[in-house]
């Protein structure tokens, strides 16, 4: 199936964020081939970082193995020091982080982030960010592969609790423990409905 054809009720793509390292714990990259096994069963194509190194090449490789499609982007920088991987559908070379992250979220109709580091954390805030303004409206999943997340998920609590944090946008994502769980998320998936903070200072 082409990268574009319709399947999953609109949802076609799937960006996921994830580490160019394995990560010491090997249940990391057991769950990122998981994922790319069980996304291409799904129906759901892989948009991702492009490396080939790392748990960023795990899913990659298995979501190519299952007969699946993948899309890289990667800055030109980082081409050579993450391995842009070379047996992609497509590799999109483009010129800044900037870029990676707005061509990632043009293509994807959801976000998954898996355990990673500040990358990761980075393009995953940013992405909840972009949700909690309004600039999108998309399934976004935590996959907490052995805890991994459990210090973000207490200081995001922390953060609600102190008010820094509407209740309402710790909604914005969903968290799950296995990947079959994190894609029954995207399944389910129903656009919130309620006021965002663009539309608040439009007002």
């Amino acid at each position: 199936m082409p990268l574009e054809s319709a399947m999953n009720d609109g949802i076609q793509n799937l960006c996921v964020f994830c580490g160019s390292s394995r990560g010491e714990d090997s249940r990391y990259a057991n769950a990122a081939r998981e994922m790319g096994r069980l996304m291409v069963e799904r129906g759901y194509g892989l948009v991702y970082g492009g490396g080939r190194v790392g748990l960023m090449g795990e899913i990659a490789s298995a979501v190519l193995e299952a007969g699946g499609e993948a899309v890289g982007v990667i800055p030109e920088a980082l081409l050579k020091r993450e391995v842009g991987h070379g047996a992609l559908t497509r590799l999109e070379v483009v010129d800044s982080m900037h870029e990676r992250k707005a061509r990632m979220a043009e293509l994807a109709d959801g976000f998954i982030a898996m355990p990673g580091g500040f990358g990761t954390f980075e393009e995953w805030f940013e992405i909840i960010t972009w949700a909690q303004l309004g600039i999108h409206d998309k399934p976004c999943v935590l996959l907490n592969v052995a805890g991994y997340f459990d210090p973000l998920l207490a200081l995001i609590e922390r953060a609600v609790n102190e008010k820094f944090i509407r209740t309402e946008h710790r909604k914005l994502f969903a968290v799950a423990e296995a990947p079959a769980k994190v894609l029954d998320c995207v399944a389910a998936f129903e656009p919130a409905v309620g006021e965002q903070w663009l539309s608040r200072s439009q007002s």
